[in-house]
């Protein structure tokens, strides 16, 4: 991923959560160009999901905010190791709150949650635009 390409990247993310605003920082200082997006007021679709799912090569469980009050709330039956990633990706497109963040798209490459070695691993920039 080159996060200094000419494509502008998609943060999407919840304003009140700290890790999301540890990567809007990080972002800012690598002078990334993004547009923001809400993930509670602008839910996911299951198609984008799905898009996501394929381009990050995660396991779809890690695409659970599973410290989040949403999943906390659900039956066993609807948790990521009783589904099949169809059926989490369906599921997840019902709540952003369910939805790991931030999730930043670039391109053909999806980065989900804020793990700063991941990001910095997959960025051609230098803080500050060095």
């Amino acid at each position: 991923m080159t996060l200094s390409s000419p494509e502008q990247a998609l943060f999407v993310c919840y304003p009140r959560c700290s890790t999301c605003a540890k990567a809007r920082t990080w972002l800012d200082e690598h002078k990334v160009a993004y547009t923001e997006r809400d993930i509670k007021t602008d839910n996911p679709t299951y198609e984008e999901l799905k898009r996501w799912f394929e381009l990050s090569g995660l396991p779809v469980k890690r695409f659970f905010n599973t410290s989040g009050m949403s999943y906390r709330q659900l039956p066993p039956e609807k948790r990521p190791d009783a589904l099949s990633g169809d059926e989490a990706l369906r599921l997840l497109a019902t709540d952003g709150m369910l939805v790991k963040r931030p999730i930043l798209v670039v391109g053909e490459q999806a980065l989900v949650g804020f793990r700063l070695d991941d990001w910095e691993e997959h960025a051609n920039t230098e803080p500050n635009g060095k």
